[in-house]
C-alpha cells in the first residue's frame, strides 16, 4: 500500500506531483534544498501548452487559479534584425493556445495548493544510497537522513537521485545563454521596450543573438544566445558584472543600441546558464522503489517543452500511484513505459537551438513562421 511519497526537489514537476498525489489523498513531502520559496528569482515567462502542461493542472484541479496568472498579448512574436528592421511581427490576436504566465508565479500557485508542511526547505541531499527491498535512505548536508519506500527524483539537470537508476551525466551542447532583466521598460528603458513589443523578441545570427520577453510590470527579461565552447565563457570574470557585460556586449558591435542597451543597461549582474543535454534517448531499467521525473529524467535545450514536460510527467506519476495504491512497482512500470517514448519525441521535434544560430538564420525562421 503507498502510504507516503518522498519527492527530492520543489520545482513545478515535484510540486504538480506532490499536489496531484494531495487530491487523492496520497501523502507526499517535498525535500528543496534551497531555504525558502523566495530564495532566488525562479526564472521568466512560460507558455503552459494545452497539450502537456495544461492537462497537467486539469489533473491537479488548478485551472482556475492558473488562468489568473495569465499574461494577455504574451504570445505575439517579433523578429529583427541587428539593425532594428522588423523582418516577422506577429500580435497576440488571442487565439494562441500557450498562454504565457511567470515561472515564479506559477511555483507559488502550486505551493499554496499544499498542506503546510509538505515542502521541507533547506534539505539539500548528500547522498542516497539502496537499503534493498525497494527502500532508500537519503542523506541531507546537515546530517539528517531519511528512509522510504517510494522515492522520486524531482531534482533537475544535476540529480543525485539519477544515480541510483542510471550512468548518464549531462553533456554541454556548446551553447549557453547569459540572462539579465531591465525593470520598468517603458518608463526606464523606452527605446528597448518599444523594439521589443508586446510580447517576445528575437534576434539572430549565426552563432549569437538576443531572445527578449516583455514580462509583468513591462520587465524586459534578456537572454544572449552564444555558440562557444566553455573555455571562452571561463575566460570572463562573471563576479565583475561590469566586465563581464562589456566583454559579453562586444560580440554585438554594429548591432543598434536599442538591443545593445538590453545587454548594457541590464539592472541585474549577468547570469551565465551553460546549457547540458541528457541522450534523447535516456532510460534506464526498472528499479524498485525509484523513478524520476522532469530534468533529471530527460534534461534538453530550452524548447519551450521542459517545465510543461516536467508538470506533466509529475500529474501522470501522481495518477499512476493514485490507481495502484496496492502496487507501487506496477504504478511505476507504467508510468515509465510511456515516459520514455514521450520525452524522446519531444527532444527530437522541438525546435533546434543549432537551427536557430546556424549559417542560415533568420531566414530558416522567418520561412517556418510564415510557412513558406
Amino acid at each position: 500500500m503507498t502510504t507516503h511519497v518522498t519527492i527530492i526537489g520543489a520545482g513545478l514537476g515535484g510540486l504538480t506531483l506532490a499536489r496531484v498525489l494531495h487530491v487523492r489523498g496520497i501523502p507526499s513531502t517535498v525535500y528543496e534544498a534551497e531555504s525558502s520559496a523566495a530564495a532566488r528569482t525562479q526564472g521568466g515567462l512560460l507558455d503552459i501548452r494545452d497539450y502537456n502542461g495544461q492537462l497537467a493542472l486539469q489533473t491537479a484541479d488548478l485551472m482556475d487559479e492558473f488562468r489568473g496568472l495569465v499574461l494577455e498579448g504574451r504570445q505575439a512574436m517579433r523578429l529583427v534584425d541587428r539593425d532594428g528592421k522588423i523582418l516577422f511581427d506577429q500580435p497576440d490576436d488571442g487565439t494562441g493556445g500557450n498562454p504565457e504566465v511567470q515561472r515564479g508565479e506559477l511555483r507559488q500557485m502550486l505551493l499554496d495548493s499544499l498542506p503546510a508542511g509538505t515542502v521541507r526547505w533547506g534539505h539539500k541531499v548528500s547522498g542516497v544510497r539502496a537499503l534493498g527491498d525497494g527502500h532508500h535512505e537519503v542523506s541531507f548536508a546537515d546530517g539528517a537522513t531519511v528512509t522510504t519506500s517510494l522515492l522520486v527524483g524531482a531534482d533537475g539537470a544535476w540529480s543525485r537521485v539519477r544515480p541510483l537508476l542510471s550512468d548518464a551525466v549531462p553533456e554541454y551542447i556548446g551553447i549557453s545563454f547569459v540572462e539579465t532583466y531591465l525593470f520598468d521598460g517603458d518608463t526606464r528603458h523606452p527605446a528597448g521596450a518599444k523594439t521589443v513589443g508586446g510580447g517576445a523578441l528575437m534576434v539572430l545570427e549565426p552563432g549569437k543573438g538576443i531572445l527578449t520577453h516583455r514580462e509583468r510590470g513591462g520587465n524586459l527579461h534578456t537572454w544572449v544566445l552564444l555558440s562557444r565552447p566553455q573555455d571562452w565563457f571561463a575566460g570572463i570574470d562573471f563576479t565583475d558584472p561590469a566586465a563581464a557585460t562589456s566583454r559579453i556586449v562586444r560580440e554585438f558591435d554594429g548591432w543598434v543600441p536599442e538591443l545593445t542597451s538590453l545587454i548594457t543597461d541590464g539592472e541585474t549582474p549577468p547570469v551565465l546558464r551553460m546549457l547540458h543535454t541528457l541522450p534523447i534517448d535516456h532510460r534506464w531499467d526498472r528499479t524498485a522503489g525509484v523513478t524520476l521525473l522532469g530534468d533529471a529524467a530527460h534534461l534538453s535545450a530550452p524548447n519551450g517543452e521542459g517545465a510543461n514536460l516536467a508538470m506533466y510527467d509529475g500529474a501522470e506519476l501522481g495518477k499512476a500511484i493514485a490507481a495502484h495504491p496496492d502496487d507501487t512497482e506496477t504504478a511505476l512500470t507504467e508510468y515509465e513505459q510511456a515516459l520514455f517514448p514521450r520525452s524522446a519525441a519531444a527532444a527530437a521535434d522541438a525546435p533546434d537551438l543549432y537551427e536557430m544560430l546556424g549559417d542560415d538564420t533568420p531566414h530558416n525562421l522567418i520561412d517556418k513562421f510564415t510557412g513558406n
